[in-house]
């Protein structure tokens, strides 16, 4: 059996188990519990100490009674396939994670998918959060590029996930906007000018197309704005939402890596729940 192993330091997530478990707890006790039933959302994939309990909050809700959840993220081009993990399984600190092999493969011969030979912590990040919140559920992660097959991804897992007779949700790993010189995109200046630009400007027009389950504005505004990365994975949990009948996206929350570590250089995290 082939196992997709922790590319991921330390600083990212725990290493051990009782340590995560310890931090998973913690960040649930200071967690906004949502009163919603959604199979589709948008988190972001920052390490536990900036991000993780906003994920955490918008993931409690998608493993509600599900048979498995697909995790797409992103850094991708445009012109890139999408890439699916061909493991069978994960490994997190909590336990291994069961890959969906049949809905993966239905999936790669419905849509061209290649293998993920990359380290990424758009998807990984996630999953030890996963294992604790559905021990039983399997996991398939995928990274999709910035463009209409990210689109064309979603449709396709509705379609399958029917047709398998699946309880299946979808989450989009994106983070927003990355601002200062850290990232070489400074517009707005910098002190509370560019935070207040990138909270109430540019961060806030992309999360209004993505509530609005506005693909392709999403996508615009992430390429021209720089106002998302891996957008692709946002854009395939909005089509799989609206394939499946899910109405506007409700905002979970939204903050940036300066609440945690004031810095001129920061990026914004959002948690959007489309049901």
């Amino acid at each position: 059996m082939r196992v997709r192993k922790r590319c991921l330091p330390a600083g990212w997530y725990p290493e051990t188990a009782a340590q995560a478990l310890r931090e998973v707890e913690t960040m649930l006790a200071q967690a906004r519990p949502a009163d919603a039933s959604a199979r589709s959302g948008i988190i972001p994939h920052a390490g536990w100490a900036f991000s993780g309990r906003l994920a955490l909050e918008v993931l409690s809700v998608l493993a509600r009674g599900i048979d498995t959840i697909v995790i797409i993220g992103g850094h991708m081009r445009s012109a890139d396939r999408i890439v699916s993990c061909f493991e069978d399984a994960y490994d997190t600190p909590l336990g291994q994670i069961t890959a969906d092999v049949e809905l993966r493969d239905v999936l790669v011969a419905g849509c061209g998918i290649a293998e993920d030979h990359e380290k990424d912590n758009t998807v990984e990040i996630q999953l030890p959060l996963l294992r604790y919140l559905a021990p039983g559920a399997m996991a398939l992660g995928m990274r999709a590029p910035p463009s209409q097959a990210a689109v064309a991804l979603g449709e396709a897992i509705a379609k399958a996930a029917s047709a398998l007779g699946r309880r299946v949700a979808v989450a989009g790993s994106t983070d927003l906007t990355h601002y200062g010189s850290n990232y070489g995109f400074s517009p707005a200046g910098g002190g509370a000018e560019a935070l207040r630009w990138v909270r109430e400007v540019n961060d806030r027009r992309i999360i209004e197309s993505m509530l609005a389950l506005d693909i392709d504005g999403a996508l615009d505004r992430a390429l021209r704005e720089r106002s998302a990365c891996s957008i692709g994975g946002a854009a395939a949990a909005m089509s799989f939402a609206r394939a499946t009948g899910a109405g506007p996206g409700k905002l979970v929350g939204y903050m940036s890596s300066h609440d945690v570590h004031p810095d001129e250089s920061f990026v914004g995290y959002a948690g959007i729940l489309y049901g």
